[in-house]
Formats: structure tokens, C-alpha cells, sequence
């Protein structure tokens, strides 16, 4: 399995910690968000290669931070330089996957988000499944709702229908950046893109996978810490204690 870290943002709502540095790399509690993220999902030894998803401008301090690593990382710059001209989540994916030659299962992560506990759960559940997933959250604020993925599901967890901020959600079921894609439907993404869905967002492949085959929604177990902001990082420094 590849794990693909979306990490091409530019993170302009945390400037000037982010002006010239990306992100991903800021620490909390000591350890970068993606050395987080990263040895938790190594603990389950399925990924065999992670790929770091980076823009132009800071794809050298990844290179950076990959080179002290023991796991095999590699960075893939998209290109772009500004916030102005970025690809968008999905369009980075396909980049990814054309560069490199990818033809594998895939977990895709965003690169600046954190979890209280282990993404492991979710790759057992998705094994278990033989399909692709995501994962889904109970949001009671109307307000955060418009602001995100939200999903509708059936008793067995099957996404029924998934839209991208809508004016008027369908569900309380929040959608955090992290999906599983099986080897079939990563070949996809190219005729995603193609079929019009939005290339933003990264759930927004999803959005239209969901219409071509099953897909699942594992409820999280636990809590997301979304670091968009000065405040927010703020907060996840005097809050976050690892993975329980």
C-alpha cells in the first residue's frame, strides 16, 4: 500500500508561521504533524512507501525532513508557487499517481490534521470491507456544516450520497481528509477528474466514486484536530497528547 500525504497547501491563515515554511512540518508537542502521523501509520507495517504531495515552494524542506527518515518517503513537487495557482487536492492525486507510476492501494491523508487515535483502525476496517472508505464524524453546527463533506449512509455504513460544502446538508456526517482508495479506484481518479467532479477538495473524488461503486464511512473513534488557523494551532499545542 502508498501512502499519499496531501501537502501542497500553502496555509495562508497561518502566516507568517507559514509564509515560508509548510505546514505539515510545524510541530506539536515536540514532533513535527507529520512525524505523527506517519509512525502511527507505520506501526501496522502495510504501507511500504509514503509520498509527500508538495508544492514548488516548500517541496526542499520536505526533501529535507525525508532525508532523515528510515522509512521510504518520496516528494513530488507539483509545480506551483503560489496559492493562486495551486492544482487542488484531487488534480495533486492524479499528478502523484501519473508521476510516479502508481498502481496500488492508497491511503490519502491531508498533511495538517491530527488524531487522538490510531489511523490503523481505519485501515483494518477498510481491509475488511474490500473497498474503498472514509471516515465520518457527528457534527451538530449547521454552521460547520456548509463548510464540509457531508455524507449520507445506509445501515451497513455504504455512502449513499456525499457533497462537498452544501448550502443545505443531508446528514450530520462530517467527512475529515483521510479516505482509502483500493487499487481499482485509485485507476480511477483520472476519469474523475475527466467526468467533471471538483479537483478543490480532495473528498470531492469521493463525492463522485460513491456514484460509480460501493463505499464505506467508518465512524471516527475519536477526535480530529484540524489546524487551519493561528488560534487553532495555538489550541492543539496545549491540548494534543498523541494517540490513546
Amino acid at each position: 500500500m502508498k501512502c499519499l500525504i496531501l501537502a501542497a497547501g500553502y496555509a495562508t491563515r497561518l502566516y507568517p508561521l507559514t509564509e515560508n515554511f509548510p505546514k505539515p512540518l510545524l510541530e506539536v508537542q515536540g514532533k513535527t504533524i507529520l512525524d505523527w502521523l506517519i509512525e502511527d501509520i507505520d506501526s501496522l507495517g502495510s504501507v511500504d512507501e509514503y509520498v509527500v504531495i508538495s508544492n514548488h515552494k516548500f517541496a526542499h524542506h520536505f526533501d529535507a525532513w525525508a532525508a532523515k527518515k528510515q522509512q521510504k518517503i518520496t516528494v513530488v513537487d507539483d509545480g506551483t508557487s503560489s496559492n493562486e495557482t495551486r492544482l487542488g487536492a484531487v488534480k495533486d492525486i492524479r499528478f502523484a499517481i501519473d508521476a510516479l507510476g502508481l498502481d496500488d492501494d492508497m491511503l490519502v491523508i491531508a498533511g495538517d490534521n491530527l488524531l487522538d487515535f490510531s489511523l490503523t483502525k481505519f485501515m483494518r476496517y477498510a481491509a475488511e470491507k474490500k473497498a474503498s472508505c472514509i471516515m465520518r464524524y457527528y457534527e451538530a453546527s449547521a454552521q460547520r456544516l456548509i463548510k464540509s463533506g457531508v455524507v449520507e449512509i445506509d445501515e451497513t455504513d455504504r455512502i449513499l450520497s456525499m457533497e462537498e460544502k452544501p448550502a443545505q446538508p443531508k446528514s450530520n456526517w462530517c467527512c475529515p481528509p483521510f479516505y482509502y482508495y483500493t487499487k481499482a479506484d485509485a485507476r480511477l481518479v483520472a476519469e474523475g477528474i475527466a467526468s467533471g467532479c471538483n479537483t478543490d477538495a480532495p473528498g470531492s473524488y469521493i463525492a463522485w466514486l460513491c456514484t460509480q461503486t460501493a463505499v464505506y464511512a467508518m465512524e471516527m473513534p475519536g477526535k480530529r484536530y484540524d489546524i487551519g488557523n493561528l488560534e487553532s494551532y495555538e489550541k492543539v499545542q496545549k491540548e494534543y497528547c498523541g494517540i490513546c
